[in-house]
């Protein structure tokens, strides 16, 4: 219990500051007070065993949901999911797992990773770990297990669905490192690529030599990558903007409630090209540092920003180590781009009466200048430059992953075909999609489109305003006329699901890097970005453009 209180009492006064917050100070010691005392009552005389360690951590992620999402309390229990945000590692196997059922199953191992090596397959169920069943287990649940210190060993038993064999598998936790930069290459003889998945304390070293790689290749062209992109530590988008501009450019700066705490991150060295015509490309789950990094981008008018409006997160955040290696991520200030612009999209610190957090309004959007006086707004997240077309995938392909036949299709493909061609020169064919045709209908494949929805609601509404008897022939008539449609959807949507499964089926052969590679070959962002770079003229002007 004084070990609980502590680190109660830790994670509500490291906040404060002196005389800052003076006033606060008896406010605090009084509920301190009385959730000690209630805590103790609970103990004490609460009908059934209590955890308090479970109590408190709920406590406090309920005070911290109150604030903002990104707000939150490590324990002790969670210090790899910790260093996986910060370092881009943890100890354990080195796998991705998701639920199925009462199943938790591996659905991706990484290379050259404890599970890869051992042998671990995509599709695999895990029934136990270290001889404790793990059916009915949450995937969460699993992967906290499965973590641990690297050098010790747990023993996994398994299922193969396909074959119905049962292996066991001893396997000794490494510390798994995820590379930052998980793929970079040539699109062309001229075009370079860099895809960056994170930003961790190597982000930057690696972006750099990947650069100087495609440099050394003939690189005359990038583009840099940031889609789905969810930020990490600001300082390294600091340093990433300084491999394409000098020292002392201004990229980012900090204000929060303490001005003392408040900073400038400019950069610190000289360029290593500040030519080089560079595409941005940015989406929706482009959040944080990826925005700095576009922002600044854009701010600077070093580089054009291709794709989908980022997601508009300018809230920085501070880990304050506490006591019992527990840890409090904080929110402690806004970030400001070059222009002065914020690109926060909701307003967490000013929650209605529900405490619902709003969506800042476009109404109190403020312009900002870029450095060659293009216009910019400061909400909402970084507009791009060019806006490509959203792609929404079809109900048929959604309900077809929902229901992993996608997945374990390519599950059994993998265990019929030893080999198969290069990433970026696998695709299915006719014979290959038929094959998939012969497989979905063989598990009695259904689904509900939204017309079908609809469909149901106007049933519903006719028959309580009385008019469905006289519109029922109608009804039916499109019913009919949708199955006949739904029933050609596998072929009228071919081409969506043929890539979606080719790059599944390239993932069991050549891993996460072997997935990029795939989806190189038909991804539209990439299309816009060369055709920008190969016109230098549009480049120049979407640059210049001050309207």
């Amino acid at each position: 219990m004084k070990k609980l209180l502590g680190i109660l009492l830790l994670s509500l006064f490291t906040i404060t500051n002196g005389t800052t917050f003076a006033q606060n100070d008896f406010e605090i010691a009084k509920n301190v007070d009385i959730f000690v005392s209630i805590l103790k009552e609970l103990n004490l005389k609460y009908a059934d065993e209590i955890t308090p360690g479970d109590l408190v951590k709920n406590a406090i992620d309920g005070m911290l949901n109150s604030l903002d999402p990104y707000s939150v309390y490590y324990p002790e229990s969670q210090i790899e999911d910790y260093r996986m945000m910060t370092q881009g590692q943890y100890g354990g196997i080195g796998a991705l797992i998701q639920q199925q059922g009462e199943y938790v199953v591996i659905s991706e191992p990484y290379f050259d990773t404890p599970s890869q090596k051992a042998g671990l397959r995509a599709g695999d169920r895990i029934l136990k770990i270290n001889g404790q069943s793990t059916v009915g287990k949450s995937s969460d649940d699993v992967s906290t297990i499965l973590k641990g210190q690297p050098g010790t060993t747990l023993t996994l038993d398994i299922e193969r669905p396909l074959t119905k064999e049962k292996l066991s598998f001893t396997i000794k936790r490494e510390e798994i490192k995820f590379p930052t930069v998980p793929y970079y290459g040539m699109l062309t003889e001229s075009i370079g690529y860099i895809k960056l998945d994170q930003f961790t304390d190597k982000a930057s070293s690696e972006v750099k030599a990947a650069f100087m790689k495609l440099k050394e290749q003939g690189m005359k062209y990038l583009v840099f990558d940031l889609r789905n992109n969810g930020g990490g530590l600001l300082q390294e988008a600091v340093n990433i903007m300084n491999i394409f501009v000098d020292q002392n450019i201004l990229i980012a700066e900090t204000k929060g409630k303490i001005p003392e705490q408040n900073n400038k991150y400019l950069t610190r060295s000289s360029a290593i090209d500040k030519e080089i015509p560079v595409v941005v490309l940015v989406n929706e789950f482009s959040a944080s540092a990826s925005e700095i990094v576009s922002g600044s981008f854009q701010d600077l008018d070093r580089a054009v920003i291709v794709g989908k409006k980022t997601f508009g997160k300018g809230l920085v955040q501070n880990v304050v180590p506490l006591s019992y290696n527990t840890s409090l991520k904080v929110t402690v200030s806004k970030y400001y781009i070059p222009s002065g612009r914020c690109v926060q999209n909701i307003d967490y610190f000013n929650k209605d009466t529900n405490g619902v957090a709003p969506h800042i309004p476009d109404s109190l959007a403020v312009a900002y200048k870029t450095k060659n006086g293009r216009t910019v707004y400061d909400k909402g997240g970084v507009e791009p430059d060019v806006v490509t077309d959203e792609v929404e995938a079809s109900t048929i392909l959604v309900t077809l992953v929902q229901n992993n036949l996608v997945f374990d299709f390519a599950n059994q493909y993998f265990v019929n075909h030893p080999t198969i061609a290069e990433a970026d020169q696998f695709v299915v064919d006719d014979q290959l999609y038929s094959q998939f045709l012969a497989f979905v209908k063989g598990k009695d494949f259904k689904y509900k489109t939204e017309t079908e929805d609809l469909l149901e609601e106007l049933i519903t509404v006719s028959k309580q305003e009385k008019y469905y008897e006289e519109v029922n022939p109608l009804i039916e008539q499109l019913k009919s006329k949708i199955v006949q449609e739904k029933e050609k959807d596998l072929l009228k949507f071919k081409e969506e699901i043929s890539q979606y499964l080719a790059n599944e089926i390239v993932a069991r052969y050549y891993f996460q890097k072997g997935r990029i590679i795939n989806q190189l070959s038909y991804d539209p962002d990439i299309k816009m970005a060369k055709q920008i770079l190969m016109d230098s003229v549009r480049y120049k002007s979407i640059l210049s453009d001050k309207k």
